[in-house]
């Protein structure tokens, strides 16, 4: 970890992992115990960031160049409501083009792959908040983003969309 705070927030959560879930557990164990939650935590925590850098970047491309200000890349998207558009006519229609590859590769994904997708990475839930919105595990919700991921990087990449 390159950030001294997200490194103590890792270790904040594999201790409370170990307090909720092994707290009946004999002493001798807990040393053990924890550092497996400690690596499985940093291993969960790698595998968000990936993931996240995976759509950041796909989401970056539309973000206008040289600019100053920080700007959400789903802020700009073009749609019906937001009439925000690339200065160059040929960026904007190119940009249309890659939001409907996207919002059709999305609509083809199972709904509870489409539902997870959306809820952890458009609306920035946590992995908690996405499966108490779904009624679901946390570990359902991983595996239904890690598929949804995996599948929307196959469709993409199929059809000419760079995620990297």
């Amino acid at each position: 970890m390159h950030d001294s705070h997200t490194a103590l927030d890792v270790v904040q959560d594999a201790m409370i992992k170990l307090t909720d879930k092994y707290s009946a557990k004999p002493a001798e164990e807990l040393p053990l115990l924890f550092h497996r939650i400690l690596q499985n935590t940093i291993r969960d925590h790698c595998r968000r960031q990936k993931v996240r850098s995976n759509w950041t970047t796909l989401f970056s491309s539309f973000q206008p160049k040289n600019t100053e200000d920080e700007l959400d890349p789903l802020d700009i998207l073009e749609d019906g409501d937001n009439q925000s558009a690339p200065a160059i006519p040929d960026a904007a229609f190119e940009q249309k083009q890659t939001i409907a590859l996207i919002e059709k590769a999305l609509s083809n994904l199972p709904a509870r792959q489409r539902e997870a997708f959306l809820l952890r990475y458009w609306e920035g839930l946590d992995t908690a908040e996405t499966a108490n919105a779904m009624g679901c595990t946390e570990g359902s919700v991983k595996t239904h983003c890690s598929r949804a991921n995996h599948a929307l990087a196959a469709v993409l990449g199929a059809i000419g969309v760079e995620l990297s």
